[in-house]
């Protein structure tokens, strides 16, 4: 075993943990100061691993290339400070690129895990930063996180870019300028908090927000479908009733203003009260059936 080996095996229990959580080993600075420590590996010892995880699924093998370049990660994360998000954050979703990497690692192909990581562990740290940037997202699709990430680095000290700057950075990016104004709005805005953050009177958006039930999507909709089912849902259903069970349900409770009393059907159709309620009765029950129907 060379002395690189050694050296990663006896750091590699204490390690294993620091990939997952970087604070592990106390703080910040003495996880970055353990895995500088760490020889890098010479290309054959790098080779060599490549293939015993390749062939043999040697998960030692596995640990030695990540820890020999956790100090890569380190590296990258720094440059990411700038977006107000934790160093630790960003180095540990970089470690979780670089597994990504060691797991995909060709060592046939003669070339250095360190080239072939990069691309992982900023598209890892890339991820991460455009998910917890803002409470919105500022950017969804591969076109919007690339404009996200030139616009951040091409603004000048990040102050509003003037007409024919957004036209000098939208030929630069080969997007439309449109595009370009359009994130840096989203880039500039803000959060703000929904309620007060005291208990003085104070006029957060919480307190002018409608909280009127009835203009939510689905109240609207069901409205609607109940206002349709009144009109022509309604409509064509007393259409299947006999004129005398129509004009009974009419007249009992389709009336503005107080329908008429089973005694008044009863005396003017010349039948009893109770045949009147048999009738509205039976008028109901092929309504419910044409209306569910």
């Amino acid at each position: 075993m060379t002395q690189s080996s050694q050296s990663l095996a006896l750091s590699g229990n204490q390690l294993a943990m620091a990939i997952s959580n970087p604070g592990a080993l106390g703080t910040i600075e003495a996880y970055i100061s353990a895995v500088n420590r760490l020889p890098m590996l010479t290309q054959e010892e790098e080779t060599n691993l490549g293939k015993r995880l390749r062939d043999q699924d040697d998960l030692d093998a596995a640990r030695q290339l990540i820890t020999s370049h956790l100090r890569l990660v380190v590296s990258i994360a720094r440059q990411y400070l700038g977006y107000g998000l934790a160093h630790a954050d960003l180095i540990q979703e970089g470690n979780v690129g670089l597994m990504k990497a060691v797991k995909r690692f060709d060592p046939d192909r003669g070339v250095r895990l360190v080239s072939f990581a990069v691309h992982w562990i900023k598209a890892e740290i890339h991820e991460y930063i455009v998910r917890n940037w803002r409470l919105v997202k500022v950017a969804t699709t591969k076109a919007q996180r690339k404009l996200f990430f030139n616009l951040r680095r091409m603004r000048p000290d990040g102050q509003t870019l003037a007409p024919e700057q957004v036209d000098d950075i939208a030929r630069e990016l080969n997007v439309r300028p449109e595009d370009v104004s359009e994130m840096e709005v989203r880039m500039s805005g803000r959060e703000m908090a929904l309620e007060a953050n005291d208990d003085e009177d104070s006029y957060a958006p919480i307190s002018y927000l409608s909280d009127d039930e009835q203009q939510e999507p689905s109240r609207i909709l069901e409205r609607r479908a109940y206002d349709a089912l009144q009109s022509t849902g309604l409509t064509d259903a007393l259409d299947r009733l006999d004129e005398r069970s129509r004009r009974i349900v009419q007249a009992r409770w389709l009336q503005d203003e107080g329908g008429a009393t089973l005694h008044e059907l009863a005396a003017e159709y010349g039948i009893s009260a109770e045949r009147v309620r048999q009738i509205e009765a039976a008028a109901f029950k092929k309504l419910r059936v044409t209306l569910a129907g």
